[in-house]
């Protein structure tokens, strides 16, 4: 029986270990988003696949027969603890890494492997017995194996957790298969942004016709326009924008400046601010005050600040947040966007990775990473004869797009991490997950998109992710390994 065993072990890791080497690159793709190995991807794929072929070899020598048997019961071992902590332990379960695990579901190689297990175990007892050793020699052998494999599996698992969660080295951490679509709207043209949304609505706002709201059913299933109007339209507009937040909607200009607030029994939008702030970004937070983005006079550098609707009180601004690296604008742009449910408003700079988060007094909380490594903005810039500042080469942009759900940050990233797969990047958009209370990495997953598609906005509910394309809004539910994260 041990040589049949051995025969058998031979075999096994061969063809493991074989199957690995022949499709290298994606065996270390799906290591990368193991729950437990994804922090020593690089290392354990080459591991794995060397200690296979030892062992192997090991099993064919006669003479070091006895050792190969106790090393197969060691990795046999580890194999089994590490799908056992899957199984039990882990975020998700991942997808399969290759050789027999493609063949088998988890649950179904825990059983295989805990009769590898078994016969490993057999085999060492029989060729010691033949040996006339004593059986509390090879029995501490055994018990010394299995405390040191199960050890090693653990510590990986929990170092390799706390890595990835808050020292992460930009090595993402995919949900396999984390949504299905649900249903997708075309739209008459590329121009229409995401103005908000409410528990059974997402308002679209429209370049081309700035007064016009596009109210879609949360199951895109009942779409209707809205024409609106303002009490004066007696100024230039250059970006008429609109934002909704519950029962109101704005228009606002900060080129002008102006913002107009109504509510959506009202067919016609009041002038609440006219001339107290300028500014690019805007956010409001209730209907009496509002956050905005703008550049400082002092420091021409971007600043938020916070302002009363039609107040004498100057704007109270807080030239701390939004820090400078170079030039102060375009090293610091950044996108501003509110967590609805949690009262809380997020800053993410475009060319570094670093978001802020605030409460809606924009007193800061924390900043956090996120997990790329550009911390300081590759921008390249010069000063024109009039004293404006323009790029001066294509920028390397690093985060993209944000939404926000619960008390997570949802992040199109734009950058490809480590151990990934190229061709998958090239297909989809990576959208990473930030638990920001926790201030911890949690994982990532993909939207697919036809090649050349652009993704021009986002937004994330309980239930549904939507995006927006340049031809379609889509939207697409979590699957219940993501939606039990989004939820928790």
């Amino acid at each position: 029986m041990p040589t049949i065993t051995a025969y058998f072990f031979i075999l096994l890791f061969c063809y493991a270990s074989v199957s690995k080497l022949l499709d290298f690159e994606n065996f270390q793709v799906q290591i990368a988003q193991s729950p437990l190995l994804s922090a020593y991807a690089g290392y354990i794929s080459y591991a794995v696949i060397i200690a296979e072929l030892f062992f192997a070899l090991l099993l064919v020598i006669p003479y070091s027969r006895l050792l190969g048997l106790y090393c197969s019961l060691a990795i046999m071992i580890s194999f089994t603890i590490y799908i056992y902590l899957i199984l039990n332990f882990s975020d998700f379960i991942p997808c399969s890494c290759g050789g027999i695990l493609e063949k088998l579901g988890w649950t179904e190689h825990l059983f295989f492997n805990l009769g590898c297990i078994l016969l490993a175990l057999t085999s060492i007892l029989l060729v010691e017995y033949d040996k006339m050793k004593k059986i509390l020699h090879y029995s501490l052998n055994i018990v010394a194996i299995s405390i040191a494999s199960t050890s090693v599996v653990v510590y990986l698992f929990y170092s390799s957790e706390y890595t990835i969660k808050n020292e992460n080295n930009f090595t993402r951490r995919y949900f396999p298969n984390a949504l299905f679509e649900d249903n997708r709207v075309s739209l008459d043209h590329q121009f229409y942004y995401f103005a908000g949304n409410n528990s059974d609505s997402i308002f679209l706002g429209d370049i081309t016709s700035p007064l016009q709201i596009k109210i879609i059913g949360s199951d895109l299933r009942k779409v209707e326009n809205l024409k609106v109007g303002l009490d004066s339209y007696d100024y230039s507009f250059k970006r008429l924008r609109l934002t909704v937040k519950d029962n109101y909607y704005y228009f606002s200009d900060g080129s002008v400046p102006i913002i107009y607030m109504g509510r959506f029994n009202q067919s016609s939008a009041k002038t609440v601010s006219y001339r107290q702030v300028y500014f690019n970004q805007f956010i409001p937070i209730d209907s009496t005050r509002f956050v905005f983005r703008t550049i400082s006079a002092k420091t021409k550098s971007f600043t938020l600040g916070i302002q009363k609707y039609d107040s004498r009180e100057k704007a109270v601004m807080h030239p701390e947040i939004i820090t400078k690296q170079a030039d102060g604008i375009f090293d610091s742009d950044g996108n501003l966007i509110s967590s609805r449910q949690n009262a809380y408003l997020i800053y993410t700079y475009i060319y570094r990775n670093q978001f802020i988060l605030m409460d809606e007094n924009l007193n800061i909380l924390s900043t956090q990473n996120t997990i790329d490594t550009t911390s300081v903005a590759k921008i390249q810039t010069k000063t024109l004869a009039d004293g404006r500042t323009k790029m001066n080469a294509p920028p390397f942009k690093v985060n993209k797009l944000q939404a926000s759900v619960n008390k997570l940050l949802l992040n199109q990233s734009d950058l490809i991490g480590k151990n990934e797969s190229e061709k998958r990047w090239k297909s989809s958009w990576a959208i990473d997950i930030y638990n920001f209370e926790k201030k911890q990495y949690i994982a990532s997953f993909y939207i697919p998109h036809n090649k050349g598609e652009k993704l021009t906005g986002l937004l994330a509910t309980k239930d549904r992710i939507y995006v927006l394309t340049s031809s379609e809004l889509i939207s697409y539910r979590y699957r219940n390994n993501l939606s039990s994260i989004i939820n928790k």
